[in-house]
């Protein structure tokens, strides 16, 4: 009997509920995988409303975050918006906003109440404009923004040119992709400007772009050609 390759699925963020987290703060959950404590999450800080932060907390797991509008800060800089930080696991440190932030963050793990930060790593700050862009394809290049090499998995931003396909190929681990600008399509249909895509374990898909696409991509494995 012949294998079912799943599909990708198209997350269209603008048709989820956000959820009050607390004054000043909402969040919508985007996707998550119970069984590896990921998640994808969507955060909402309102500069009008002084207890919007996150008090102290330590990263029981990490955590790469997208700055979509405004800038966030904690006690090692400020992200703005179109840039990324990483929080890797241990770090203490508290967050604020001072004119609004809409973030996407990329979980694995969970956060716990902090008061000592001790010998805690620190977050880190990545300002995409200064990363070179690398062709990887007729049509496409890439931002190398982070990677853990142990782990299989890395964050980049991929530029493709109106027309630029990505041939089918097989995902070894999986994928979410966000669109940060302009549309591209696969087999499952139409990703738009500022919705996601789930590419899960064993998809085999391509990608095609009619007038354009910028992507943040946060990558778990691999992929290969079919």
């Amino acid at each position: 009997m012949a294998t079912i390759q799943p599909m990708s699925r198209i997350i269209s963020i603008s048709d989820l509920p956000w959820e009050e987290r607390q004054a000043g703060v909402k969040r919508k959950l985007l996707w998550e995988d119970p069984a590896t404590q990921r998640r994808a999450m969507m955060f909402s800080m309102n500069r009008s409303e002084p207890s919007a932060q996150r008090l102290p907390h330590r990263h029981l797991g990490d955590e790469l975050v997208f700055v979509i509008e405004g800038a966030l800060s904690d006690e090692f800089g400020t992200i703005t918006a179109g840039n990324m930080g990483y929080r890797p696991n241990g770090c203490v440190h508290s967050v604020t906003t001072q004119h609004g932030a809409t973030v996407l963050a990329i979980l694995t793990g969970t956060t716990e109440p902090a008061t000592e930060r001790g010998n805690a790593p620190p977050s880190e700050l990545f300002a995409l404009h200064e990363l070179p862009w690398v062709e990887t394809g007729p049509g496409v290049r890439q931002k190398r923004i982070w990677e853990d090499k142990a782990g299989e998995r890395r964050a980049i931003l991929g530029r493709f040119e109106p027309g630029a396909t990505l041939p089918p190929h097989r995902h070894v681990g999986d994928e979410l992709i966000f669109l940060i600008e302009g549309s591209n399509a696969d087999e499952s249909g139409v990703v738009a400007t500022g919705n996601m895509n789930y590419r899960p374990n064993g998809c085999v898909h391509s990608v095609t772009t009619q007038h354009g696409a910028t992507v943040l991509a946060v990558v778990w494995g691999r992929t290969e050609p079919v």
